[in-house]
């Protein structure tokens, strides 16, 4: 019997002062994610875990499934969905990177009858497509298009997003929107695609804007997908002799990007809270097999939001509290 099961058969006896004893619940969720020491995904599986403390109370358990890298992040990451089933989960968060390789697995989570949410990447669009009972996180294009819109208002006409995980739907998403952020404030935008490979290697990244810079200088604002990554970039920029002149925005942010935006070697971050996603989800679906609760709003937005000059110190400080 599946727990939400349980939920219904503890409401039909709740008369009955034996069917106290034999209702206690408790949800084994299993949460896919990126690499424990991905600065980003870290604070996503902190969301989690501390969501998971109310579930550990109940008698259940979060466990984390996380990629050794990235290299085949699609292929990888359904393997990990498979798993989790395998493992008797009794809910599944996970993320639709890469939905041609992914979906199947997904389909095979809803199939089994085991509640699902998707977050972080993929959007309503593939909650619903798959049978998930909500999203939680960005939107992904909107995340990239807030970072475009940013800069092109600042002045900067000629944008490049590096790409560094090429394949992944929600990094595509990231750099079209980034493209045609810019663009509505009357610049223009391309992509410099990296190799996998590339994505956290920032001496691979730092070299490519170096050497796509020196052939493009024309270019005058870049977008990188990640925090390690936006601060490759950085250095690549400064390598290439154009510090002070290609300005620089990159989805989330670490203690090192919060510094240079302090600095002024940083022009701004988008902030998609991840903290937040991997509680949410978490949350909802420890609720939902326990009993029954359903969130109407299916698409939580946890983003994209602007980190600048602005408002910088106030963000340091929520990281000092342990809350971004």
């Amino acid at each position: 019997m599946t727990k939400f099961s349980r939920f219904a058969a503890k409401a039909s006896c709740t008369l009955i002062a034996a069917c106290a004893a034999t209702s206690v619940m408790a949800a084994d969720i299993f949460v896919i994610g990126g690499k424990p020491d991905d600065p980003f995904w870290s604070r996503v599986k902190k969301g989690a875990e501390d969501a998971g403390i109310v579930a550990e109370a109940q008698g259940g358990s979060v466990t984390w499934l996380g990629p050794q890298n990235y290299d085949n992040l699609g292929p990888d990451a359904a393997e990990l969905i498979r798993q989790a089933i395998d493992q008797g989960a009794d809910a599944i968060v996970g993320p639709d990177w890469v939905p041609e390789a992914m979906d199947p697995a997904f389909e095979a989570v809803v199939a089994a009858g085991i509640p699902l949410v998707i977050y972080n990447a993929g959007g309503l669009e593939a909650a619903d497509k798959l049978g998930a009972l909500n999203y939680v996180g960005a939107v992904d294009y909107k995340s990239g298009y807030a970072g475009g819109e940013y800069l092109g208002n600042a002045g900067h006409k000629n944008g490049a997003c590096v790409n560094t995980l090429p394949g992944a739907a929600n990094i595509e998403a990231f750099c079209n929107g980034f493209n045609d952020g810019i663009a509505a404030a009357g610049g223009t935008g391309s992509v410099l695609q990296l190799p996998a490979t590339a994505y956290g290697d920032s001496t691979a990244v730092a070299q490519a804007v170096r050497a796509h810079l020196l052939q493009n200088p024309e270019i005058d604002a870049m977008f990188a997908i990640g925090g390690g990554d936006t601060s490759a970039t950085i250095s690549g920029i400064q390598q290439s002799g154009k510090a002070g002149k290609v300005h620089v925005c990159g989805m989330n942010f670490n203690e090192t990007v919060l510094a240079n935006i302090q600095q002024g070697k940083q022009a701004c971050a988008v902030d998609q809270q991840g903290y937040q996603q991997g509680f949410f989800a978490v949350s909802i679906l420890n609720n939902y097999v326990n009993y029954g609760v359903t969130i109407p709003t299916r698409e939580i937005l946890t983003g994209p939001g602007i980190v600048d000059a602005s408002n910088v110190d106030l963000v340091i400080e929520g990281v000092k509290a342990g809350a971004r």
